[in-house]
C-alpha cells in the first residue's frame, strides 16, 4: 500500500540492511518502509472493542431494565462524546490543513478516520425518537396546549412553559430534528470531499512537486476555512438542542465555544494515544519523532488552558450577574453532595493534565503520554456526566447513589466499543502516511538535539 515512496528513500533503501542502518543513523535521513498500511494489531484493537461494547451493551440492558430513566441520560452522554470525537474529528482535521504543521501530519489519518465514523454518530442518534421524551421537556411538550396542561397539572413551572414557548421555533421535535440532519449532512459532505482529496492527492501523477503541493494545499484550505466557520456554529445548535436544554430556563452564551474546546481536548486525546500506540509499529516507528510527540503535548496543553479559560469566564460571567435565572445551574451542581464531583471535574479535567503537560520531559515520554490521554478521555466523560445528570429535578442539588447511576459507566463503555470499532476500520483501511505532503521529507530528517 506504498505510495510515492521513492521520493524520500535514501540510496539502497532497498536492502533491508541498509534501511536498518539507515534509520539508526546520525545523518541523513531515515527511510520509510515499502508497506505504509496499518499493523495487525489493529485489527486486534478492532475485536477488543467490539468484546467491550458486547459486555457494555449486557451490562447496560441489565441497569435498563432497574432504571431506564438514567441509562437514557447515560445514552446522551455517550452520543454526546461519539458526536465529539467525530466532529471534533473533522475540526482539528481542517485546523491542520488551515494552519499546515507538521505536528498534523502524522495525526491525519486518525483525524480522517474519526469524521468517516460520522454515519455511525447518525444511527447511534435515532434512539432519541424513540426515548428522547424523557430527556427533554421540548420532547415531552411540543406544543402550546400541551404545555398549557402540564402546568396546569403542577409538571411544569411557569418559567419552565414561558420557556418553553418562547424558544418553541428552535427547540420542538421537527426543528431538532432539521438541526441535526444539517449538522451530520455537513460532517458527511466536508468529510467526503477531504477524504476523498486526501488519497487523490497522494495519487496525483505529479506528486512531489511545488506545483501539486500549491495546488491540494489550496483545495484543502478553501474548503477547511469555511468548514471550520460553519462547524462552529452547527455545534453550538447541537450543544444547545442536546444539553443546555435539559434544564430549559437556562442560558449561556459561552456553551457552544465551552463544547467546542472540550471536543478538540477528547479528539487530541485520542488521536495522540492512537499516534504513539502505532508508533510501536512500522510505518509509525520510522515516522514519529519525539520531535512532534513533543509539539502534539504542547498542542494539548494549549486546549486544556483554552478549556479552563472558558469554563471559568462562564462562571465568572454568572457569578458577577447573580442572577435568579442563571444562578440555579451551578447551584444544582453543588448542594446535596454535587460539590464532591465539581471538584473532582476540576481535578480531573483541568489540574491533572494542566500538571503533567507543564512537564517537558512528561511530553517526550510514551508510557506517560499514553497514560494522560486514556485519564483525559475519562475525564471528558467524567464531564459531560457533570454536565448531564443535575439538570433533572431527582438529581439537582441531591446526588444519590442508586444503580441506575452506573449506567454512566456501562452505556459509555458500550456505545464507546462500538464507535472504535468502526474508528479502527476506517485507519486501517488507507495507508497511514499522507506521502504528498513537503512535511514528509522533514520527518523523516533525524532527531535533532533538545
Amino acid at each position: 500500500m506504498a505510495h510515492g515512496h521513492e521520493h524520500y528513500a535514501l540510496e539502497g533503501a532497498g536492502d533491508p540492511g541498509a534501511a536498518h542502518s539507515a534509520l539508526h543513523a546520525d545523518h541523513g535521513p531515515r527511510v520509510l518502509p515499502a508497506d505504509l498500511s496499518a499493523p495487525p494489531a489493529v485489527a486486534a484493537w478492532k475485536t477488543r472493542s467490539l468484546i467491550v461494547a458486547v459486555v457494555g451493551l449486557v451490562l447496560s440492558g441489565i441497569l435498563g431494565v432497574l432504571d431506564f430513566n438514567h441509562v437514557a441520560r447515560a445514552y446522551l452522554q455517550a452520543w454526546m462524546l461519539v458526536f465529539g470525537l467525530c466532529g471534533g474529528g473533522l475540526c482539528v482535521l481542517m485546523l491542520q490543513y488551515i494552519s499546515g504543521g507538521k505536528w498534523g501530519l502524522v495525526l491525519r489519518r486518525p483525524l480522517e478516520a474519526m469524521a468517516a465514523t460520522w454515519w455511525v454518530v447518525a444511527a447511534l442518534c435515532l434512539p432519541f425518537f424513540v426515548f428522547g421524551k424523557r430527556l427533554w421537556l421540548w420532547a415531552a411538550y411540543p406544543t402550546h396546549e400541551a404545555v398549557e396542561n402540564a402546568l396546569h397539572s403542577g409538571l411544569l413551572t411557569e418559567g419552565q412553559a414561558h420557556s418553553l414557548d418562547w424558544k418553541r421555533i428552535m427547540l420542538s421535535p421537527a426543528s431538532v430534528t432539521i438541526q441535526i440532519a444539517i449538522v451530520l449532512g455537513f460532517i458527511a459532505v466536508w468529510t467526503t470531499f477531504l477524504n476523498r482529496w486526501s488519497l487523490q492527492r497522494d495519487a496525483d501523477p505529479e506528486r512531489g512537486t511545488q506545483a501539486s503541493y500549491e495546488y491540494w494545499r489550496t483545495k484543502t484550505e478553501n474548503l477547511s476555512g469555511i468548514g471550520i466557520l460553519l462547524y462552529s456554529g452547527l455545534l453550538t445548535l447541537v450543544a444547545i438542542d442536546f444539553v443546555m436544554a435539559l434544564d430549559i430556563t437556562w442560558y449561556s452564551t459561552m456553551y457552544g465555544l465551552i463544547f467546542l474546546v472540550g471536543q478538540g481536548y477528547a479528539v487530541l486525546a485520542l488521536g495522540v494515544n492512537t499516534t504513539i500506540r502505532l508508533s510501536l509499529y512500522e510505518p509509525l516507528k520510522t515516522i514519529l519523532r519525539k520531535t512532534e510527540q513533543y509539539d502534539l503535548g504542547k498542542f494539548m496543553l494549549a486546549f486544556v488552558m483554552l478549556n479552563i479559560y472558558l469554563s471559568f469566564a462562564q462562571f465568572l460571567i454568572i457569578w458577577s450577574a447573580n442572577s435568579p435565572e442563571e444562578i440555579p445551574w451551578y447551584l444544582n451542581r453543588i448542594g446535596g453532595g454535587w460539590w464532591v464531583f465539581t471538584s473532582l471535574d476540576f481535578i480531573f479535567h483541568w489540574v491533572v493534565p494542566f500538571c503533567c503537560l507543564l512537564s517537558r520531559s512528561f511530553k517526550y515520554d510514551n508510557r506517560k503520554m499514553l497514560g494522560l490521554t486514556m485519564w483525559m478521555m475519562f475525564a471528558r466523560c467524567f464531564d459531560l456526566f457533570w454536565l448531564i445528570e443535575p439538570n433533572f429535578p431527582d438529581a439537582a442539588r441531591n446526588f444519590h447513589l442508586s444503580a441506575g447511576i452506573f449506567a454512566y459507566i456501562t452505556v459509555p463503555v458500550a456505545i464507546g466499543g462500538i464507535w472504535l470499532y468502526f474508528y479502527f476500520t476506517n485507519l486501517a483501511s488507507r495507508p497511514l502516511l499522507a506521502l504528498n505532503d513537503p512535511h514528509t521529507a522533514e520527518v523523516l530528517e533525524p532527531e535533532h538535539a533538545h
